[in-house]
């Protein structure tokens, strides 16, 4: 079984999150809503890049539960590109027995229309491969 939780305070993770959920036919979680379910093999993690980090609320998310033989796929949007958030996820979720599987990341909107047609309809299709590429592992 295959799950999608994201953190978006502006939609870009949300678009991200959507694409991938539709290519592995399941639905995106907002990660304040999300549990992990105990037939869940396979899950997506995404969230967007605040200060250079992701945020708080799926940092909490990643330091209470238990990602022991669960593969991991993690995602996130930014408007810098500079940011960590996907390396922090990742160590975090590595100390809590994750497989993790890759990573995708992708431009995102930000306040002052920087990147404003992010994520593309390009990033959405790259994010879906993604998606089928590592469910195929």
């Amino acid at each position: 079984m295959y799950q999608v939780v994201y953190f978006s305070r502006s939609k870009n993770t949300e678009k991200v999150a959507d694409a991938i959920a539709e290519e592995v036919d399941t639905k995106a979680e907002h990660v304040s809503n999300a549990t992990i379910e105990s037939k869940t093999t396979y899950l997506f993690l995404g969230s967007g890049c605040y200060g250079g980090k992701p945020n708080p609320v799926m940092m909490k998310f990643i330091e209470s539960n238990d990602f022991s033989d669960k593969k991991i796929g993690l995602f996130g949007t930014s408007g810098s590109g500079k940011g960590t958030e996907l390396e922090d996820m990742k160590t975090a979720l590595k100390a809590k027995g994750a497989k993790i599987q890759g990573t995708y990341s992708c431009k995102g909107k930000t306040f002052f229309l920087i990147n404003r047609k992010h994520p593309s309809t390009d990033d959405l299709k790259q994010a879906k491969e993604f998606a089928r590429n590592l469910v195929k592992k």
